[in-house]
């Protein structure tokens, strides 16, 4: 009997082994093999000849390589050493790693050019699907590095270094406001989420930019469904002012007049006007009127978003089509232009941003020299305004611009 049962038990192991195998077998059968360990013009991307590509556009005398990535080498190195420990990778018995300044060009390229994933691949010799992880990582690494070029001011004391740049045009400015459309393709499954009123598919940038055509706070990332009143709304920069949690500059009177003023900032007819934000008198005015002139003198310092935004899309040409990646990575990337932005502003302005860049506007808000930026301006760009919708303001409000309008008559 005890036999029977030993001979039993080992029928039942082997038949539990066979089937454990044979399930194994098919489930390795099912997985996707690989065609090519590595496509042929792939073969010849050794670091001699990743070397080689940099030294081409380095020692070229026409200034290629600030083209190829926007920014001068010296830029690109200081870059590279900031996020070469976030991005570098390991050689392994198989391949070598792709460099940590190559991932770097690739991703560069990627933003100042828009060009797809399959072009890049014949350019650099790397895999779409690693130039797809290559751009996510690097644009991570970079916004992580790079966080601190965005910060609002802490202070009243940083604030008023910013109202001193608008002074001469819109005294009592603390930064320029405005929201533009990030156009996409529409995300698989996302119905009418990201479709707005101008029948596209598109995520949101709020921007606050200060004088000098830096941005001094972004919100990325909120569904182009969303109206401009509920994207600023929902923002970090308007549950701010609400909670009082920005130390405004306590308010004072304009030059010749004894009404305290506060400080605000400024944006198109898109925004709410509140104690803390102008926007023009909405309608036609005539010529000469105060609300003419409030308009005039608004939009004439309001104009640096507008050039902001405008460089931005010159420079990074990724924006120049909708954009057919997730919208959390199209977020990613967007925040990496603005950092690279401020950072180039800030590093190399007269490389990045060269005479001539910015638009002329003389003191009744008219265009005098339009801005080299809007040679590049394409008919179809992947940013485009948000709508202007009135809403009615609170009458707290009301007298603040009225007040404005004074000081801007009396200093006709």
């Amino acid at each position: 009997m005890a036999d029977d049962e030993l001979v039993a038990a080992i029928s039942f192991g082997l038949t539990y082994l066979y089937f454990k195998f044979k399930q194994k077998n098919s489930e390795v059968k099912r997985r996707k093999r690989r065609r090519w360990w590595m496509i042929k013009i792939h073969k010849n991307r050794t670091r001699k000849f990743m070397d080689e590509k940099f030294c081409e556009l380095l020692h070229e005398p026409s200034g290629e390589f600030h083209n190829f990535c926007r920014m001068s080498f010296a830029d690109f190195e200081y870059l590279l050493d900031k996020i070469s420990p976030l991005i570098s990778k390991q050689d392994t018995d198989f391949r070598d790693a792709i460099p940590a300044k190559y991932r770097l060009a690739i991703t560069l390229r990627f933003i100042a050019t828009g060009d797809s994933y399959k072009s890049l691949h014949y350019l650099f010799k790397v895999s779409t699907q690693l130039i797809s992880k290559i751009v996510k990582e690097v644009c991570k690494a970079i916004n992580e590095v790079l966080r601190n070029e965005i910060k609002m001011p802490p202070t009243a004391d940083a604030w008023m270094t910013i109202e001193r740049g608008y002074r001469r045009k819109f005294p009592h400015c603390l930064g320029s406001i405005d929201g533009k459309h990030i156009l996409i393709e529409s995300p698989p499954h996302s119905g009418t989420e990201y479709f707005n009123y101008k029948k596209t598919f598109s995520i949101v940038l709020l921007a606050l930019v200060d004088a000098n055509y830096k941005f001094i706070f972004a919100d990325i990332g909120c569904q182009g469904r969303i109206s401009d009143g509920g994207v600023f709304n929902n923002s970090l920069l308007w549950q701010k002012i609400s909670k009082t949690e920005i130390d405004f500059p306590s308010a004072c009177p304009l030059p010749g007049s004894e009404i305290n003023v506060p400080y605000v900032f400024i944006g198109d007819g898109a925004f709410a006007l509140s104690m803390h934000v102008m926007k023009p008198y909405p309608g036609q005015h005539n010529v000469g009127s105060p609300k003419r002139i409030f308009n005039q003198c608004l939009s004439r310092a309001r104009v640096v978003v507008e050039n902001t935004f405008g460089v931005l899309t010159s420079i990074f040409r990724i924006y120049r089509r909708p954009i057919d990646l997730d919208p959390s990575t199209v977020s990613e990337i967007t925040m990496t232009c603005v950092l690279i932005h401020n950072f180039l502003r800030k590093s190399s302005p007269e490389r990045y941003t060269p005479p001539g860049t910015f638009d002329v506007i003389d003191s009744s808000g008219t265009l005098i020299t339009p801005g080299s930026w809007r040679n590049h301006e394409s008919e179809y760009s992947a940013i485009q305004n948000m709508s202007n919708v009135p809403r009615r303001s609170p009458l707290q409000a009301k007298q603040i611009r009225e007040e404005f309008t004074s000081y801007f008559c009396r200093s006709i």
